[in-house]
């Protein structure tokens, strides 16, 4: 070795150096570019050559080279957007966006997107926001045994990651398939329909769906009217009437009678007749026009405590007509434990009733579940989910246990009633009232606005004042982050030594949430890049002294010849 390696020592500090000045300076060059990660290179020694000392060899270092340039994916601070589409991760996880058409995927922080003249939700480079589709729930009747769970579960998603789009602005109309009532039904009123055989469908025994008033006003005690849409958006009055039952002896239990309605000419129900053939009841048609169920509320000290629901099924035309009580039966259960009915508004075929094929079931919740509906064991499927304290199931409204009003027991009851926090009740406060009431249809709407909640979950905001679940955006996590490959235009690429994306949900394990109206800023600290700054240029400056002092000593040897 001699004054020549000094010489190459200080080129490579030079060189080094000058790469490293470049990381800074497109750091810096960066630090408003939104979702940009800035970089740190690291430096190692180049290698060392053996030299004889006299305690043996030792080593002579020859230079420095790159050993790292690692990327920082440290959390940036966040600026407010009035844009709904702009996003930004609070966590870990990028978005991932992939070009129009193609398989590839890209990785980003940058939550900078729109959406473009097809829908799809892009970035400025074009690349479509991948997420899942999200499923919309809907109602269905139980067919089996089960015990209802009543706990909620967070958005469901469909399939895998998909482009994000939105092919129709317009919200299609929903039917409604659960609805909600919660009253309170003042004791103290007067029994307004009575009837020594049937007690406890006496206002049905009063209603006339062929008459321009199916039921007098003084003949029930309350009444809620709720609106409710079927399968084409088209809105349909429904009104549940209550009116109490005088009970005998009943042990401080209290009964009302209720009936669930519609105007007999939007009922296009169609049943078999006494002749087998299907048979209009609707349309003001038969006396029980508009009548869609009908039951019991028990009262314990105010407290609802059991119910009993009773529908027509597909042979509810014979024996004497849909007006015979013998035609009206148990109903079914949806599989949240609600008793279930069907209007038809549209008059479908195989549709009037709950468990028909082409039907579109209503489940009724008054604040009161069944967590068990499981069979009694007998071949009657009606049967299903029901109980009695006293005599035999009253499968039929016409049972003749159902004439006795010394026991609430006598009648049809939930397996295993859940009464909810929010229920109906019968306390004293003056006069009767509907504390709350809901139902899930609607008409068809336009979007009006989208908004992206910390799920990443993003909704269409409708005219019809409806805010639906469209789409889940997927966040991407890497076992090794650092061997992402940066592609300009603030994307990364998998490489074999990231690993393959690690995908999910925002706010899932070991993803981060998503925050809308926000963007991340660049993490780049211009503080610590210009400390960084000073270090390089002395490092620099000091190889170039290396330089300059080994040339003045080359001089030096050169001189000696003179």
């Amino acid at each position: 070795m001699g004054l020549g390696a000094s010489l190459y020592s200080g080129i490579t500090g030079l060189t080094a150096h000058s790469e490293r000045m470049t990381v800074i300076g497109n750091n810096l060059a960066n630090v408003n570019t939104i979702g940009f990660k800035g970089s740190r290179m690291h430096f190692e020694d180049l290698l060392s050559q053996d030299y004889s000392t006299v305690n043996g060899v030792g080593q002579v270092g020859r230079g420095v080279r790159v050993s790292t340039i690692y990327s920082d994916f440290g959390q940036g601070s966040f600026e407010s957007s009035t844009e709904a589409t702009d996003m930004a991760i609070s966590g870990d996880g990028l978005f991932i966006v992939s070009p129009k058409g193609e398989e590839s995927k890209y990785y980003t922080r940058a939550g900078n997107f729109r959406f473009d003249e097809d829908g799809y939700l892009c970035d400025p480079h074009g690349y479509i926001l991948q997420g899942w589709e999200v499923e919309q729930a809907g109602t269905t009747v139980s067919t089996t045994a089960s015990t209802t769970d009543s706990g909620t579960a967070s958005t469901r998603i469909i399939g895998t990651p998909t482009d994000i789009r939105l092919e129709n602005f317009q919200s299609a109309p929903n039917p409604t398939t659960n609805i909600s009532i919660v009253t309170n039904l003042d004791p103290s009123s007067p029994d307004n329909s009575t009837s020594a055989t049937n007690p406890y469908f006496a206002m049905f025994n009063n209603w006339d769906g062929s008459a321009d008033t199916p039921i007098a006003s003084t003949r029930y005690a309350y009444s809620t009217t709720i609106k409710v849409f079927d399968d084409i958006g088209t809105g349909h009055n429904l009104t549940v009437y209550f009116d109490p039952v005088t009970l005998s002896n009943a042990g401080g239990d209290t009964v009302w009678e209720y009936m669930v309605t519609v105007d007999p000419t939007a009922d296009k129900r169609i049943l078999s007749g006494a002749d087998g053939n299907l048979t209009p009841i609707g349309q003001a048609s038969t006396s029980a026009a508009g009548v869609l169920m009908m039951g019991t509320m028990t009262f314990t000290t105010g407290q609802l405590s059991g119910m009993s629901a009773y529908t027509l099924k597909s042979n509810g035309g014979n024996n004497g007509g849909v007006k015979n009580l013998e035609n009206w039966t148990l109903a079914d259960f949806s599989t949240g434990g609600y008793p279930v009915f069907t209007a038809n508004f549209l008059g479908k075929s195989n549709a009037s009733t709950a468990e028909a094929t082409n039907a579109t079931p209503i489940q009724l919740d008054f604040g009161i579940a069944n967590k068990d509906l499981s069979s009694n064991g007998t071949a009657d499927p009606d049967t299903k989910g029901w109980a009695t304290g006293l005599g035999t199931l009253p499968i039929h409204a016409n049972a003749a246990q159902l004439s006795n009003i010394d026991n609430t027991a006598w009648l049809a009851n939930f397996k295993d009633p859940a009464v909810s926090a929010l229920a109906s009740q019968s306390f004293d406060t003056g006069g009767s009232s509907t504390l709350f009431q809901s139902q899930d249809g609607y008409s068809a709407g336009v979007l009006q606005n989208v908004s992206v909640n910390r799920e990443g979950v993003l909704s269409g905001h409708y005219s019809n004042g409806q805010v639906l679940e469209l789409y889940a955006v997927t966040l991407a996590t890497f076992t090794n982050q650092h061997g992402l490959r940066r592609e300009g235009g603030n994307l990364f690429s998998e490489t074999l030594e990231s690993g393959p994306a690690l995908t999910g949900q925002a706010g899932s394990t070991g993803k981060g949430t998503v925050d809308g109206n926000s963007l991340e800023m660049s993490n780049v600290d211009m503080a610590t890049e210009f400390v960084r700054m000073i270090t390089t240029q002395r490092g620099f400056q000091a190889n170039t002294k290396v330089i300059t002092t080994t040339d003045s000593m080359l001089g030096e040897v050169i001189a000696m010849k003179r």
